[in-house]
């Protein structure tokens, strides 16, 4: 690693910190005692010494992307630093995990920033020189200027004293444009270098300081790692490590002196370069025999046991290795250790089960059904999509809002296969109905959904394809609805085929091969998180890849709202389903849902954080109050315009003459009333002042239709005999939407108590629109009080607060809440305490949202095929 420092003036005495610092045998507390005295003398020698023992020093440090141990090695540095009450700002490519799972400190801050992209390589060993180059053109040179104008501004409002900088060249200009005299063209502008063992020649730096290595720090003892990997006390260890390789791969102790074993890491190529290194040495004209271990090598490590439905535990940053025996034909894992896990999963099953030994027996059953699924000489096709976090919008996307979406880290994962019929294991009930109806080998939909278990549902489905046609023609959507309704466990199915339905009526597309289809969510069903967008995302991307059918993200997400709307029968809007399409992670997905127009990604600031808390209160779009809700603003929308239509005509009454330019501007604001599209196009102080006072509080449906006739809603019908709230529920959608564009535009605005305060106050008055709508409920009221009392308690007062805001999420009536906070410490530590609260009264421990991950434009497919042992002659 090579740091390089800033702050040195040649006036200044550096004697004593230097013998100190080389007196000190551990690094880490090494460099950071230097950084300590070498940093107290300078403000001493600006401020004096009492008023410098005052205030912490402020480092700016500077880390590359490029590769973990850049960054792994910076985290011990960091933490010895925020451990002598010091703030540390780490600018970084890298993900925030590698410094937060470290360091739990409010004195840690992280602006994901790129501005060393390293070198690309194929692989661990192999550079390709003329793509770094073209990368570090494109990510450093071309935007050079603006780069150096946006970090010195950085630099000065947070007041640094000291720029560090591990090989990231642009930051030591920026230090010395800034004032900060830094630490090489780039690199001469830094006054020294702390150099570690095993450098190579760096001839720009004028002055170089020696210091023993720097690794992160151990997190289990010799004797624990021993245990843990078998090892008995007598036997030496050698390990051989290349980063960005999978692992567990062991040699064996015969060719190796006797009483050592060796470990190695990043299993193929080192296996490749040990052949290599045989051939190269074996004796001339005698044939190289393979050792027995390289042909039988296999990955001895493996995956965490558990449910094949890949969750994700606080441990997930963790890549775990990738089972050797997929090949991965075109796609890649995006270093996504839930898509690990679920290719593990696929890779186990064909084992054997036994039943006896097994506690979850319906869950074995899903394993065994899914074991016959795959014929394992052809290609599958792996689709991912997340569940999504809804940060402001909610319902008011039906109504043509502005709405802000985040994907969460869980996801769906979806495997799709293309199988003849006459290759295909059918199911002995399948097989049975065939012969029933004298059918020969007829296409066939078989479905595996694991989880059955968590929500009391059938964990297989299948159906004839042909019983997707009526005719020639594909069936209707009331009738596939009525289809998948008549079991009420098999109803799930509906988002899984529905999406074979909506590609045969919507694109043509024609299915003349059976389909295997197995889906694995850790999306939590009903906690209002989008499961179901995220199921028919995955699944229609996976057939879809399966097919050759070429569908841009924002397609897929409006055709698989047709499957929510048309044959699942949930009047849902398409922001679950575009989010899970189009976002990406650690960002907002922007749209204003007119019907899907994409705005982009919203950057979610460094020191801003969002949290999910599960009510327990199960939540559907497809319940009563949210339709209610929703055919209640679509009532709103037809009195306005009618009302406007009113208006415009008597203003027109005249003889049709216009009096001034003013009167000619307000007739042309009530012919776009008139004609209102949607809801959300009215603004709030044209609703104040012409319509509100006029909209009934609620109507009953029978009178409704007297009046207007109809709603103009396709996905929702109107119950005669029902009362409906009009006001509060055409009201919600046209401050909602002026919510959500204020919170966008604070979002960029300077970070400050005030910001936070702002955007939290507006996710309260989002949250309590819904209650006046009739939606909500005790469990996620009861998060927002705790919330608001953890947000105004004194130790939160005293401290300038941790959390500023909650609100209900998505559809309502149940599920979750989002909350946003500080990005620290603290506030997780607020959350989890939240979370007790919540217990404590209701007895039910909250499910928490936390991270981020990509959407399923992001991650593609997967075309994988298993590596089959050589056939027996």
């Amino acid at each position: 690693m090579d740091i390089y420092l800033g702050m040195y003036q040649p006036e200044d005495p550096r004697a004593d910190a230097l013998k100190k610092l080389l007196h000190i045998q551990n690094a880490n507390e090494c460099t950071e005692t230097f950084f300590h005295d070498f940093m107290l003398s300078q403000r001493r020698r600006r401020m004096g010494s009492d008023e410098s023992r005052k205030h912490p020093l402020v480092f700016a440090y500077y880390v590359t992307g490029h590769g973990f141990g850049h960054a792994t090695r910076v985290v011990e540095v960091a933490r010895h630093l925020i451990l002598a009450g010091h703030d540390v700002h780490v600018v970084t490519g890298a993900p925030d995990y590698v410094f937060t799972t470290e360091i739990q400190s409010p004195r840690l801050f992280i602006r994901k920033v790129l501005l060393d992209c390293g070198a690309i390589q194929a692989d661990a060993l192999t550079v390709d020189r003329l793509a770094s180059l073209e990368k570090y053109s494109e990510t450093a040179v071309v935007p050079r200027d603006s780069i150096l104008e946006t970090e010195v501004e950085w630099l000065k409002s947070i007041k640094a004293d000291l720029v560090v900088s591990d090989v990231v060249p642009v930051a030591c200009r920026a230090a010395a444009d800034a004032g900060i005299r830094s630490i090489a063209e780039d690199y001469s502008h830094c006054e020294f270098l702390i150099r570690l063992p095993g450098y190579c020649p760096m001839p720009a730096f004028r002055d170089s300081i020696d210091v023993p290595l720097v690794v992160r720090r151990l997190h289990k003892s010799r004797e624990e790692v021993r245990k843990e990997l078998g090892i008995g006390e007598g036997v030496k260890v050698v390990i051989l490590n290349f980063g960005g390789q999978p692992s567990g791969w062991t040699l064996k102790e015969d060719y190796l002196p006797p009483g050592w074993l060796c470990l190695l890491s990043g299993a193929r190529r080192l296996r490749d370069a040990i052949i290599l290194g045989y051939e190269l040495q074996r004796v001339p004209g005698k044939d190289l025999c393979i050792p027995e271990w390289y042909a039988n090598a296999e990955n001895e490590l493996g995956l965490r046991t558990g449910s094949p439905t890949a969750e994700m535990s606080d441990d997930s940053f963790v890549m775990p290795p990738y089972p050797e025996d997929f090949e991965i034909l075109h796609g890649e894992l995006l270093g996504l250790p839930d898509t690990a896990n679920f290719l593990k999963s696929l890779s186990e099953l064909d084992v054997v089960f036994d039943y006896g030994k097994s506690t979850e027996k319906r869950q074995m059953r899903e394993q065994k059904a899914a074991a016959n699924l795959f014929n394992w000489e052809e290609d599958i096709f792996v689709a991912r999509a997340p569940g999504r976090l809804d940060v402001m919008g909610g319902i008011a996307d039906y109504s043509g809002s502005l709405v802000l979406q985040m994907p969460i880290r869980e996801a769906c994962h979806v495997a799709v296969q293309k199988i003849q019929p006459t290759k295909q294991r059918l199911w002995k009930h399948a097989q049975a109905r065939q012969s029933s109806k004298g059918q020969g080998q007829t296409p066939v939909l078989q479905i595996v959904s694991y989880g059955s278990e968590l929500s009391n549902r059938g964990p297989t489905f299948d159906m004839n394809l042909s019983d997707f046609m009526d005719g020639e023609q594909p069936l209707s959507y009331e009738k596939a609805r009525n289809y998948f309704a008549q079991d009420p466990s098999q109803r799930w199915a509906a988002y899984v085929a529905g999406t074979i339905l909506v590609l045969m009526k919507e694109l043509g597309t024609r299915f003349e091969n059976s389909i295997s289809v197995l889906v694995s969510s850790a999306v939590p069903e009903g906690k209002g998180v989008s499961s179901s967008a995220a199921v028919e995302v995955a699944t229609m991307s996976a057939i879809a890849a399966a097919h050759g059918l070429n569908i841009s993200p924002r397609e897929l997400a409006l055709l698989c709202q047709k499957v929510e709307n048309h044959v699942v029968g949930a009047p849902c809007g398409v922001m679950d389903q575009m989010t899970s399409a189009c976002g990406e992670a650690n960002k907002l997905f922007a749209m204003v849902c007119q019907p899907a127009e994409v705005l982009g990604l919203v950057d979610i600031p460094n020191h801003i954080r969002f949290w999910g808390i599960d009510s327990g209160i199960r939540h559907s779009v497809g319940g009563g109050d949210y339709g209610s809700v929703r055919i209640g603003a679509f009532m709103g929308r037809k009195i306005v315009k009618s009302m406007a239509s009113e208006q415009l005509s008597h203003s027109l009454s005249t003889n049709g003459m216009i009096a001034d330019e003013l009167e000619e501007d307000a007739v042309e604001l009530l012919e776009a009333e008139a004609s209102l599209d949607y809801l959300c196009n009215l603004s709030p102080h044209r609703y104040e002042a012409l319509y509100v006072k006029q909209l009934p509080e609620a109507m009953l449906g029978e009178t409704f239709l007297e009046k207007y006739a109809d709603h103009n809603d396709p996905v929702t019908v109107i119950d005669k005999k029902r009362n409906y709230g009009v006001r509060a529920a055409a009201r919600h959608p046209i401050y909602e939407n002026f919510r959500v564009q204020a919170f966008k535009a604070l979002l960029t605005s300077l970070a400050s108590d005030d910001q936070l305060t702002a955007l939290g106050e507006l996710m309260y008055q989002c949250h309590y629109s819904y209650s006046a709508c009739g939606l909500g409920s005790d469990g996620t009221d009861r998060l927002v009080q705790l919330v608001q009392e953890m947000q105004h308690s004194k130790t939160s007062r005293s401290a300038q607060g941790t959390l500023y805001g909650s609100k209900i999420t998505g559809g309502g009536s149940g599920g979750t809440v989002c909350v946003i906070g500080k990005n620290c410490l603290r506030s997780s530590q607020q959350i989890l305490e939240i979370q007790q609260r919540y217990k404590a009264a209701t007895g039910y421990l909250p499910i928490l949202f936390e991270g981020s991950s990509p959407g399923a434009g992001k991650f593609g497919h997967l075309r994988i095929r298993r590596r089959l042992p050589p056939k027996q002659d």
